[in-house]
């Protein structure tokens, strides 16, 4: 299952892990457990925002997948269920009949 995760920071709790120096430590274990197919990180919504295409087993996997960025970064998560063309072209064709 291939998930568009779009995680919006908290302002104050962001500012705090970047003035103590522990930032980069924990995008770098945060992706290290996630382990996105791809990565953005920028403004969005007035907030720091992380982006990420993660391909899941099961969905039962989002909680223990996501669960730090609510910990640890007090996050806004959004999930929103994507695809890649193969997949897509997979699913089409099974709408043709």
């Amino acid at each position: 299952m291939r998930l568009l995760v779009k995680a919006n920071v908290d302002t104050e709790r962001s500012n705090e892990t970047i003035r103590n120096g522990k930032m980069p430590e924990l995008i770098k274990s945060t992706l290290e457990r996630i382990k996105p197919e791809a990565v953005y990180f920028g403004p969005l919504d007035g907030h720091r925002t992380i982006l990420m295409v993660v391909d899941l087993p099961d969905s039962s996997q989002i909680p223990p997948t996501l669960d730090q960025l609510f910990t640890d970064l007090n996050a806004y998560i959004e999930v929103t269920p994507v695809m890649n063309l193969e997949e897509l072209q997979k699913g089409l064709s099974q709408l043709a009949g």
